[in-house]
């Protein structure tokens, strides 16, 4: 599972709800999906993206800290880490 990163918040045409202290977070799978945009850009996409977009799939589908955790194909990150590891 990926770290929690800062989203950075958009201006929106109607301000900001007073007192509201939320903020946005990244999805659990965002870093898969950096990876799947990346291989588009590599090459072949036929041949680049089908790795990638199974990785994925893989963690669209799994439950929060069961996340897939073989290494990023095309980012330059630490493979993520199951629930627990260090």
């Amino acid at each position: 599972m990926s770290e929690t990163r800062p989203v950075p918040r958009r201006e929106s045409p109607w301000g900001l709800p007073e007192g509201d202290p939320r903020q946005p977070k990244a999805h659990r799978c965002n870093d898969r999906a950096e990876d799947v945009i990346q291989a588009c850009f590599e090459g072949n996409p036929f041949s680049t993206v089908p790795g990638p977009f199974k990785l994925f799939w893989r963690c669209m589908r799994s439950k929060p800290g069961e996340e897939p955790t073989e290494p990023y194909t095309y980012l330059q990150l630490d493979p993520p880490k199951k629930r627990g590891e260090t």
